[in-house]
């Protein structure tokens, strides 16, 4: 399991880029690995914790700051 989760930094891109790049990293990892995203996109609050669920992953983590917002999500 990886200590530091790999980092998507999609701010800049519209929905549905930022979950098609999580999902793309997510696809690679291992069940346990963490990896944060960075999304500028409004739409990146729903689609993300929904997109999480939906493929049995957990978001443990979301913060915004500076107009993005963060999620750190635990693959499942």
């Amino acid at each position: 399991m990886s200590q530091e989760p790999l980092l998507i930094d999609a701010r800049g891109h519209r929905c549905p880029v930022p979950t098609l790049k999580l999902r793309r990293a997510l696809e690679a990892m291992a069940s346990g690995d963490l990896v944060r995203l960075i999304a500028d996109d409004p739409m990146a609050k729903v689609d993300v914790p929904h997109f999480a669920n939906q493929g049995g992953h957990a978001v443990v983590e979301q913060a915004e700051a500076d107009g993005a917002v963060s999620f750190v999500i635990r693959k499942g």
